[in-house]
């Protein structure tokens, strides 16, 4: 299984004007490329291309035998240029938009002589992406399948990516306040009560959640960087693929949403679900049932695996 990172130079003018040389990186899966149908994952905020294997951050859901069968397809994943997974960094952030990162994964696909993919699949922002990418190309893909995310930034993601970007700007440990206040809208008042129930660390002498929540803040601090953390929050405030063409999609579109989602509130997946299926007649809705919200799409596999499994 092919698992080393490639990959591909070019040339890109963001729709902001600016000039930038992209290192676009890369991994595959699976199948050799050109010898089985192909499987696109568009990794999440803090996610990069190592998606199988032993360290895979989605190995539950692609391997040999699994629903995402390696034995089947072949998966390819690039990482969002920006995220640090390949060491090439963007300290302009505000340069880039969701959309760009749709074309450059299109301009991607392109160069490695991909016209047709069997599916997109993307959790969060890479969902989103995926959007992106279809709205531009919308007979790219067979089937489509964005988990917990939307085709648009709503008003209360924007917000709470707002106060992300207040917390990114500051000196003392940036990075791990954000994530702080980040798990506090990946996961729900009822994930960490019930987990925590007020128990009190008394050798740290503070609450077991405090301990958790700051757990979390410096495990990201020691893997990721800040002016990753910086444009991939700015990516989240810019999904923007224009609700009037996305019955031009040709994919089947299987939406998956989470019904306790605080992030991408499955209400507004809904919302876009019944907008779709007034003119399309190969869209279908499913929701992960989980008291974990955004987070679910990382956690409840079982449920995940049934509905990946029933779609291809």
């Amino acid at each position: 299984m092919e698992t080393e990172l490639i990959h591909i130079n070019f040339s890109y003018q963001t729709h902001s004007g600016k000039e930038y040389h992209i290192p676009l990186s890369y991994q595959l899966f699976g199948k050799e490329l050109f010898s089985a149908p192909v499987i696109l994952i568009n990794h999440a905020l803090t996610g990069n291309s190592d998606v199988a294997g032993e360290k895979g951050w989605w190995k539950k859901l692609i391997g040999k035998k699994q629903v995402i069968d390696t034995d089947q397809y072949t998966i390819l994943c690039f990482n969002i240029p920006g995220n640090g997974y390949d060491d090439f960094f963007i300290e302009n952030y505000e340069d880039f938009t969701a959309a760009d990162i749709a074309n450059i994964f299109l301009q991607g696909l392109d160069i490695l002589n991909i016209k047709r993919l069997h599916a997109i699949i993307g959790g969060s922002l890479g969902g989103s992406v995926g959007w992106e990418m279809l709205v531009k190309n919308p007979a790219l893909a067979e089937v489509f399948i964005p988990i917990a995310c939307d085709f648009k930034t709503h008003d209360w993601l924007h917000a709470q990516c707002l106060v992300q970007k207040f917390l990114l700007n500051q000196n003392d440990r940036p990075l791990q306040k954000a994530r702080i206040h980040a798990m506090l809208c990946y996961r729900t008042p009822e994930s960490l009560n019930n987990r925590f129930q007020n128990r009190y660390n008394l050798e740290k002498q503070r609450l077991e959640s405090e301990d958790w929540l700051i757990f979390h803040g410096d495990t990201l601090n020691e893997r990721f960087s800040l002016p990753s953390y910086r444009l991939m929050n700015h990516l989240l405030m810019t999904i923007n693929a224009d609700g009037s063409e996305l019955n031009k999609i040709k994919a089947q579109i299987h939406l998956i949403a989470v019904d306790t989602d605080l992030f991408f509130p499955a209400a507004e997946i809904r919302m876009c679900f019944e907008k779709l299926k007034k003119d399309k007649e190969n869209v279908s809705y499913h929701e992960i049932r989980s008291h974990h919200g955004h987070d679910a799409f990382l956690m409840e596999y079982e449920q995940l695996n049934t509905i990946i499994k029933n779609i291809l």
